[in-house]
């Protein structure tokens, strides 16, 4: 048995409450629930995204608490209250470097039943979700980052979807609870390039 999962909406199509629902709450309750089941050999691939990684560095209690609480407890996180989410994009942010965080924790025990999972987090990449940030409040933003990324481009579908098989398949059989960051360099740009602070 193998699954991928790709649960999700963007920071310019939801409210926060219901970002971190869908992308935190939901993701965690597939990862619990395929946990539960998944056959010995079977692997397991949660797309997360690059966002994850433009959220500054977490507490070591609160990367704990996003990777080990249950599903259904997840909403009721101090962390994750209105009054400390307070935009959709923070919001997004926090849920996709939860997925990672959770991934890794569930790698842990897929492993007792003989599976894996990992995580990708894609950049900028040409979907529908994407083209709807490109015409979006943010749009600007989004097309200059594209630019000022290493690779000077978005990224394509099929491209993930070549990881996805590498992680899914038997060359990755030794990759398990990792995030692999494909995003044309974006990170990198924020950290040390053109879009640094």
């Amino acid at each position: 048995m193998s699954s991928a999962s790709s649960t999700g909406v963007s920071p310019s199509q939801a409210s926060p409450e219901t970002i971190l629902s869908v992308d935190l709450y939901g993701t965690a309750l597939v990862l619990e629930e395929f946990g539960n089941v998944i056959a010995p050999g079977g692997a397991g691939v949660v797309i997360a995204s690059q966002s994850g990684h433009g959220l500054g560095a977490l507490t070591a209690e609160e990367d704990a608490s996003l990777a080990m609480t249950p599903a259904d407890e997840l909403l009721g996180l101090p962390m994750v209250q209105p009054d400390q989410v307070r935009d959709s994009m923070y919001a997004y942010q926090l849920s996709k470097r939860a997925n990672a965080l959770r991934v890794m924790a569930e790698a842990v025990r897929w492993g007792k039943r003989g599976a894996r999972v990992n995580t990708i987090s894609p950049g900028i990449i040409f979907t529908p979700m994407a083209k709807d940030e490109m015409t979006g409040p943010g749009g600007e933003g989004y097309r200059r980052m594209i630019e000022l990324c290493p690779a000077g481009r978005g990224g394509t579908p099929d491209e993930v979807g070549t990881v996805g098989a590498l992680l899914m398949g038997p060359d990755g059989g030794f990759i398990t609870g990792s995030d692999f960051l494909m995003d044309g360099g974006l990170t990198a740009a924020y950290r040390f390039g053109e879009l640094a602070p």
